[in-house]
């Protein structure tokens, strides 16, 4: 070790240590470093009078103030659970007419139905509810069952080919693999249900394709669907005559439609959710068709 030596640049002394050809001064702490300690120990023997600190055998230090977390979140959960108290009695007795005319009510719905719809909808219907290949779109006007408050209560309720035990239930027949139809006839009448969109025919659907499905549709879709392919509410039938396509309206997919046949599934939530929870999700999604108009 090398022989403390005085910097002569700086006029500190070294510490005797070298490497590689630089020395180390032996400079004193910085006052600001020792203000600082000096601050944060008058800052602890402050708190520590003040507020509780230190832990004994069977208690702890309560400081001057009193103060109490304990008390204090027990007080902060009161007074949440009186407020919550206040809104959930309308929401629970008033009607839905009601609630939907009261702004202030409908902003609740939106903040407290929001995660509850994220939680437990979002992963089928999307987070804004705008749906996916083989689940509904819940911000247009196509509703399988029917868009009345009760109705769409009843559906969270009960779900849709669910275990509930009264489940809503719609199946569409699989007119291709069960040999109802034959190949021609399908396409005939994926042509005839695309038109009913307003979908142009293609290269490749023939031009008369639309007259030759129409009596084809009459005998084998009319029933569900309606004989002008407006859809039945009271089975959970589609639609045909909007462009709200739950597995997609290119020719494909609809030939996909009725070859194979459909039978969506939505798991019932009542069990799973409170009587209050579900009032408040049925709510939420109607205010997502409504804001988004």
């Amino acid at each position: 070790m090398a022989v403390a030596q005085r910097d002569p640049h700086t006029g500190y002394t070294t510490t005797g240590h070298e490497w590689n050809g630089i020395t180390e001064l032996n400079r004193p702490v910085p006052k600001v470093i020792w203000l600082f300690l000096a601050a944060t120990i008058i800052f602890s023997v402050i708190y520590w009078v003040l507020m509780p600190a230190w832990p004994l055998v069977e208690t702890y230090t309560k400081g001057v103030l009193g103060v109490d977390q304990r008390s204090s979140l027990a007080e902060n959960l009161r007074i949440a659970a009186a407020d919550r108290a206040s809104w959930t009695q309308q929401i629970e007795t008033r009607n839905f007419a009601e609630i939907q005319a009261d702004d202030s009510l409908m902003q609740i719905v939106r903040n407290t139905g929001r995660p509850l719809f994220e939680d437990n909808c979002a992963t089928c219907h999307g987070m804004k509810g705008q749906g996916g290949h083989g689940f509904p779109r819940l911000t247009d006007d196509a509703w399988l069952w029917g868009a009345d408050p009760a109705t769409v209560a009843e559906t969270i309720r009960v779900g849709i080919n669910s275990t509930h035990n009264e489940t809503r239930v719609s199946q569409m027949q699989a007119f291709g693999r069960d040999g109802i139809l034959d190949r021609a006839a399908i396409l005939d009448v994926v042509t005839y249900v695309r038109s009913l969109a307003g979908a142009e025919p293609t290269g490749d659907e023939r031009s008369d394709s639309i007259a030759a499905a129409a009596e084809v549709f009459a005998a084998n879709c009319a029933a569900c669907h309606g004989e002008s392919g407006t859809g039945n509410t009271e089975l959970g039938a589609p639609d045909l005559t909007d462009e709200s396509w739950i597995y997609g309206g290119d020719r494909q997919s609809v030939y996909t439609t009725v070859y194979r046949g459909r039978q969506g599934h939505m798991p019932h939530w009542e069990g799973r959710l409170s009587a209050l929870e579900r009032k408040l999700l049925t709510l939420f999604v109607l205010d997502l068709g409504a804001t988004k108009q």
